[in-house]
């Protein structure tokens, strides 16, 4: 598979990359990250691959990372048109405003607004909701995308890191008023972060949501690079956004990832993309890159295809812990449901299984 095998995100009919160019290292704003010019030549690449899918944050880099990508279209190394341009909202910019965040219908239009002057666009062609709003009511944030989407300014809506339960009641209320509806959630899945399969990803599937995952490499530590012996003395940038997860569970999973690459002549990181690429409900994963080396390695991920043997071995090695109700459902010596027989596994009649109408182009 290469970028340009392009699919449909959830039940609309845009069209996106396999593999979305994540910007949240465009810019040295935060202490970390790449400078313009090389942000630049990484688009430069992903776009000449056949990327068209570039996802960004009015909060990365405190909006630099949305002026590289305008700056860069409006330089016509690209045209706009080309592009699905994907930005969130949410995060406040300006500390002393107390409506600057959130997800209200004020704080929305003036987010939209100012990413639209950093993106140097007139629409987003994606607007995430970046986080959920406990303090404010979920219709009025529906309503006031719903209007961003009837006035031409955004195009398709999306949520990233919201509770399924929250997702779900946004989904069936746009639809039970006749605004518009979400097409994609954004949500952290990787080897390491599997949790997301008990309540997530059959939400999506059910509600026909496109997965995008963010972090599929859990911040560099599925590349290998840090092992049991070099774990105490690591310094990365993001600081205990990796350290907390440099533990001996992730280390079996490496170790894993480090025994199928050898077989397989590739790299940890190319085995880890490939295999959260190849789950059910996942339509584009988010890779980042600081480096051009770096995005050429995780675009390997793409053309590795991994055999049931590969796939299973990384499953067990990864199983996660789901809680109630799934592990009840899936421990349960008798499963309630027409037609099933105490003989059946539980995944039998509760399968985690690519949804058959899932169409690719």
């Amino acid at each position: 598979m290469s970028l340009d095998h392009y699919v449909t995100l959830g039940e609309s009919g845009l069209r996106v990359s396999p593999f979305c160019l994540g910007a949240m290292t465009f810019g040295e704003d935060w202490g970390w990250g790449s400078p313009v010019d090389v942000s630049e030549t990484i688009l430069t690449r992903y776009v000449e691959q056949g990327g068209n899918f570039v996802d960004t944050a009015n909060a990365y880099t405190r909006g630099h990372s949305e002026k590289i990508i305008g700056d860069y279209h409006r330089a016509g190394h690209v045209r706009r048109n080309q592009l699905v341009i994907a930005t969130k909202f949410f995060a406040n910019l300006f500390p002393n405003d107390p409506n600057g965040g959130g997800a209200s219908r004020k704080s929305i239009i003036s987010a939209c607004e100012d990413s639209l002057r950093r993106l140097q666009t007139d629409y987003i062609d994606l607007y995430w909701m970046h986080l959920w709003d406990r303090f404010t009511p979920i219709e009025e944030t529906m309503r006031a995308l719903d209007d961003l989407v009837c006035s031409g300014k955004v195009r398709y809506l999306g949520f990233s890191d919201t509770p399924a339960w929250k997702t779900s009641q946004a989904q069936v209320l746009s639809g039970f008023r006749g605004w518009s509806p979400l097409v994609a959630l954004q949500i952290e899945y990787s080897l390491i972060e599997r949790t997301v399969e008990g309540e997530l990803i059959p939400m999506a599937q059910e509600l026909g949501l496109a997965v995008t995952p963010w972090s599929p490499l859990r911040g560099g530590v599925l590349t290998g690079k840090y092992t049991r012996d070099n774990a105490k003395n690591s310094k990365p940038e993001r600081g205990s956004r990796v350290t907390s997860f440099l533990t001996e569970p992730a280390f079996l999973i490496v170790d894993e990832l480090l025994r199928i690459s050898s077989e397989l002549e590739t790299t940890p990181a190319a085995v880890a993309l490939s295999w959260v690429q190849a789950k059910p409900g996942v339509s584009s994963t988010i890779i980042g890159a600081r480096t051009l080396d770096q995005l050429e390695q995780n675009l390997t991920g793409l053309s590795l295809k991994l055999d049931a043997k590969y796939i299973q071995a990384l499953d067990q090695v990864s199983q996660p812990t789901l809680g109630f109700p799934m592990n009840f459902l899936q421990a349960a010596p008798m499963i309630m449901h027409s037609g099933a027989t105490v003989n059946q596994e539980p995944s039998d009649v509760w399968p985690m299984s690519p949804r058959t109408d899932d169409e690719r182009y």
